[in-house]
């Protein structure tokens, strides 16, 4: 019993302590060494093994690689000498852009997964030079949306008919600008790095009266310097810009990060998107090696044999849709956070190996399909189905496509010289119950209808892409998702 009263004892006298403590807690010093500045990545200087230095090219390579991507199109863009067509794809000195007249045209391989639903822009941001202005007319009833993000490709502006955006001149500034806004801009807004794009989309029926229509609009659509601002609405006569052929043809997208010249963008690329909250460290272990590397022909061969290797490892099994994103009924995938991905490293690069520059989600839902009802691939060889109930085709705002990409997610040659469906066709006929069928697949149709055709590759893997521009809640809240794609033969 002594001992049992001896434990009570023990046990309840540091609870009437703590209640007899006083309220103000008692200030405990920070050990010396706690606040004493710490290296940031290895001390300089310090040897590095193969294998440590091996580790951090190969995480840095993937959690990185949207971000060199991006800085080296921007060295590509900084080689226009002005306006231009080239190969079909729309190009412009950087802070300029230039507007295409139609659809992106098939054999540009410039981007992956083009779509053929509006008139797209090009412009590249380099906003350590300068700030930019952005010139928004009336669009009136028709749809439109200006993408514009940051060297991660995070969005950082709002222009668009879902954000009620007025006619105006709007301003794009860098991290350290500082300035007077001239009088006459509307909105301004600042990007948390230098570099970035700038692509205008704006629907178009597929029909020749609304591409004609359309032209009045375009002409005024234009981003410029800020030492050409004069308060004036500015007029661009696109059609008549020189048009030059494309270097060389290719299957695929072009190769924007080379694995051998990763490195040497890298630290570029990182001090223009200087990290977020948390990534303070993950820039200087990196940068530490990059460093080291440099005096040590050893290491920077090991650095670029990790690049290779997470190249074919990490970074292409991404292009295949099936391999990221929320999985959804019938095989479908989209993701929730495009253009604003924050640390979600793994999606970031996804995306942008797959159809780099989306919009956010509130702007369009992306839904992604590399499989059959059955979760077999999707081939050339076979006939498939995508049929919307009765007043269940996709909820939107703005309009909806269906997309169908060859295995490089590039627009297949076809006889109709047809890509999607949707909003913007006018061939479409519903089925006697209210459904609508489109049928996929290489040849036509059975019964010989075509208005409904979306003719696939021949005999080869394929990807179906479903866009919803302008989405209603019930997408964005994922009551919504497309239909299965049955096989059909």
């Amino acid at each position: 019993m002594t001992s049992i009263r001896a434990l009570a004892l023990f046990t309840i006298a540091p609870l009437c302590a703590h209640a007899a403590m006083p309220d103000t807690p008692t200030m405990i010093p920070t050990a010396p060494s706690a606040s004493t500045p710490r290296p940031a990545g290895p001390v300089p200087g310090t040897r590095l093994t193969d294998s440590y230095v091996r580790l951090v090219a190969r995480d840095a390579y993937f959690w990185a690689w949207p971000l060199v991507n991006v800085m080296s199109r921007r060295a590509a863009y900084s080689q226009v000498p002005t306006r231009m067509y080239v190969g079909g794809a729309p190009l412009a000195p950087l802070n300029e852009l230039t507007m295409l007249t139609d659809y992106f045209p098939p054999e540009v391989r410039a981007v992956a997964c083009p779509n053929q639903d509006v008139v797209y822009g090009s412009g590249f941001l380099a906003l350590d030079k300068s700030p930019v202005v952005i010139q928004v007319p009336d669009f009136g009833e028709r749809f439109w949306v200006y993408q514009v993000v940051d060297s991660r490709t995070d969005s950082f502006a709002q222009l668009g008919r879902m954000y009620g955006t007025r006619p105006g001149f709007y301003m794009l500034v860098g991290p350290n600008w500082q300035g007077d806004v001239p009088a006459g801009i509307t909105q301004v807004f600042r990007a948390s790095t230098s570099t970035g794009s700038v692509i205008p989309r704006v629907f178009m029926d597929d029909d020749a009266g609304d591409k004609a229509a359309v032209q009045q609009v375009l002409k005024l659509v234009t981003m410029y310097p800020l030492d050409q601002y004069d308060g004036t609405v500015k007029s661009v006569q696109w059609s008549s810009l020189r048009q030059m052929p494309a270097a060389a043809s290719s299957d695929t997208e072009r190769a924007w990060v080379i694995p051998e010249k990763f490195f040497d963008l890298l630290p570029a690329a990182l001090k223009d998107a200087p990290p977020l909250p948390g990534e303070q460290a993950r820039y200087a272990q990196v940068l530490a090696v990059v460093e080291a590397a440099k005096a040590d022909p050893a290491l920077r061969k090991a650095m670029d044999e990790e690049a290779r290797k997470a190249d074919a490892e990490l970074i292409a099994p991404l292009f295949e849709f099936r391999n990221f994103g929320l999985p959804l009924p019938g095989h479908w995938s989209t993701t929730t956070n495009t253009a604003a991905f924050g640390t979600d490293y793994f999606t970031r690069t996804a995306i942008a190996k797959s159809n780099i520059f989306v919009n956010a989600p509130n702007e369009t839902k992306y839904f992604y399909q590399d499989l059959d009802a059955d979760g077999q691939r999707l081939n050339g060889r076979h006939a498939y189905t995508v049929t919307f109930a009765r007043g269940a085709t996709p909820p939107v705002d703005g309009f909806w496509s269906l997309t169908v990409y060859n295995k490089h997610h590039f627009f297949a040659p076809n006889e109709l010289k047809r890509y999607s469906l949707g909003t913007k066709s006018k061939t479409l006929r519903y089925n006697a119950d209210g459904s609508l069928t489109l049928h996929v697949q290489s040849t036509p149709p059975d019964a010989g209808d075509t208005g409904n055709w979306l003719p696939a590759p021949k005999d080869e893997d394929f990807s179906l892409y479903l866009r919803a521009y302008g989405p209603q809640a019930a997408i964005t809240g994922g009551q919504w998702t497309p239909p299965e794609v049955p096989r059909l033969r």
